[in-house]
């Protein structure tokens, strides 16, 4: 797990990579599904949620369309303090679990679907069944040309013959 630690002058300092990082970068961190732990750099408390939550207050604020509307937020605000927060906890990070699992299955069904209904797959398939039919053709022709030729041939054999016979 990667400890990220936050000194006084908020700033965040990665341990692994002997860096400061940027909010931005622990975005990435969280995008990439890595592990870390924001820790305070004097008490060693875990700062995590806060670093998360000030992420997710940024992204609201630069207007990337809002997931936390003013509604939801209270509703969640409500729930502080009340005998069911624990069970809302719960139940929040299943129903988003869920739905990350149903968001990845309609994924790989639209690929499906896109992969089959796609230009160039669809061209591709084309220009393979008319190959297949154009080489069909031509080597019925080219039976049919050899055909030809010998029953050509042997007529002109015969004619030959008939010719020499009346001489």
């Amino acid at each position: 797990m990667r400890i990220l630690r936050k000194y006084t002058n908020r700033r965040l300092y990665d341990t692994s990579r002997s860096c400061y990082v940027t909010l931005e970068d622990v975005k990435q961190l969280v995008l990439n599904g890595e592990q870390f732990q924001v820790q305070d750099s004097k008490t060693g408390n875990d700062l995590t949620r806060n670093i998360l939550l000030q992420i997710i207050s940024e992204q609201e604020a630069e207007g990337h369309g809002t997931l936390l509307t003013n509604q939801v937020l209270q509703q969640l605000i409500r729930f502080y303090g009340d005998s069911m927060q624990g069970m809302m906890s719960q139940y929040l990070e299943q129903s988003i679990a869920a739905f990350l699992e149903h968001q990845d299955r309609i994924r790989e069904q639209m690929q499906t679907m896109m992969g089959a209904a796609n230009p160039l797959t669809m061209m591709n398939r084309f220009a393979d069944q008319n190959m297949a039919v154009w080489n069909m053709f031509s080597q019925r022709g080219e039976e049919e040309a050899g055909s030809s030729a010998d029953a050509a041939k042997a007529a002109g054999d015969t004619s030959e013959e008939s010719g020499k016979k009346k001489d």
